[in-house]
């Protein structure tokens, strides 16, 4: 731990997947506080868990255990969220949440550091939301573009990994595989809709309004409020593949101007937690395996779009489970933290 002027901070579902990498994210990037408060359910209170040298407890999540803190970092369902974040808030801390509770509040800003991190500059509710890890590697990818040349439309197709539905989704893809190798009876799914081990699936998740799913909307409207565009057109397919980790995304894009591929290629190329995988003529191209484990968005195949004017598309991954989540959380609080802003956005 690092000295008294530093933040006191609380990670919300500590035990969870999220939480677990959130707690791994803050040893590797160093970040300061004074102290960290482990909270999750009772079920999980009194384990201990091991943060760099040290042996710490896990605490219940109580009212009682926000008091000092000024930073939490949240990861639960949104039912948990919508109860405990403003009781967390309450208390004086900025909570960095990241379930979907919070997202479309416009009192809440959502934030990718690389893409928003102005919006941090008002903060009336005291939390900011972590947007969805499909969003969020997207606009990291397209927000270099956008300032070139304006987004006009997006269609975007999503290969999203199995760890996207959590340690659960990753039970059901692995015994599906172990069963296969196996020649065994395959096991039927538990949390994926369907059989996920040699197949795809374009329907695991919650239905929702015009034929489109719960995660596809989330596309929508996240895009835009984090552009801060709603004149944006988005037009999106979520399907879910056989990877443990790692999602990719085809995105074909369509400007308000000509945007040549090279000059795309070296705004991306000098962008922000972007790393440009592109030689077509070598066939090399981001893949999952490549993105595990890292905190960049990988863009490749860049290309000029042959439907429609003005357009292009690319390929580009990322690993959900960290710049999806736990990466883009530490990130936004470090941008809290260097700019002084837990101080500034404390209620008394």
């Amino acid at each position: 731990m690092a000295g008294g002027g530093d933040p006191c901070v609380a990670i919300v579902g500590a035990t969870g997947a999220v939480g677990e990498l959130i707690r791994q994210v803050l040893v590797e990037q160093q970040f300061p506080m004074r102290e960290l408060r482990l909270l999750a359910s009772p079920r999980s209170a009194g384990k201990e868990v091991r943060f760099g040298g040290e042996v710490l407890k896990v605490l219940p999540l109580d009212a009682k255990h926000f008091e000092g803190v000024d930073l939490v970092l949240s990861s639960t369902p949104s039912s948990i969220s919508k109860e405990w974040s403003p009781i967390a808030a309450k208390a004086g801390a900025i909570v960095v949440d990241n379930s979907s509770a919070w997202r479309m509040d416009p009192e809440v800003p959502l934030v990718v550091p690389e893409v928003n991190p102005g919006a941090l500059a008002n903060i009336p509710k005291g939390i900011v939301a972590n947007p969805n890890c499909s969003t969020i590697q997207m606009v990291v990818a397209l927000k270099p573009l956008h300032d070139l040349a304006a987004i006009k439309r997006i269609v975007v197709s999503t290969y999203q990994a199995s760890s996207g539905k959590g340690a659960k989704g990753l039970d059901d893809l692995d015994s599906q595989m172990m069963a296969i190798g196996r020649e065994e009876t395959i096991p039927p799914a538990k949390s994926h809709i369907d059989r996920l081990a040699g197949n795809v699936l374009a329907h695991d998740w919650t239905a929702s309004d015009e034929g489109y799913s719960e995660e596809e909307w989330k596309m929508v409207k996240e895009t835009r409020k984090i552009l801060g565009d709603q004149s944006i057109l988005v037009s999106p397919t979520t399907v879910r593949v056989p990877v443990r980790v790692g999602h990719s995304e085809s995105v074909h894009v369509e400007f308000h101007r000509p945007l040549e591929v090279e000059e795309a290629k070296r705004a991306l190329s000098k962008a922000p937690g972007v790393i440009l995988v592109d030689d077509q003529g070598k066939q090399i191209a981001p893949t999952p395996l490549q993105c595990a484990g890292k905190d960049e968005v990988f863009v490749g195949r860049v290309r000029r779009d042959l439907g429609v004017p003005n357009g292009l598309n690319m390929w580009v991954v990322a690993d959900n489970l960290r710049k999806g989540a736990a990466t883009n959380a530490v990130q936004i609080a470090q941008v809290l933290v260097r700019n002084g802003l837990l101080k500034n956005c404390r209620r008394g």
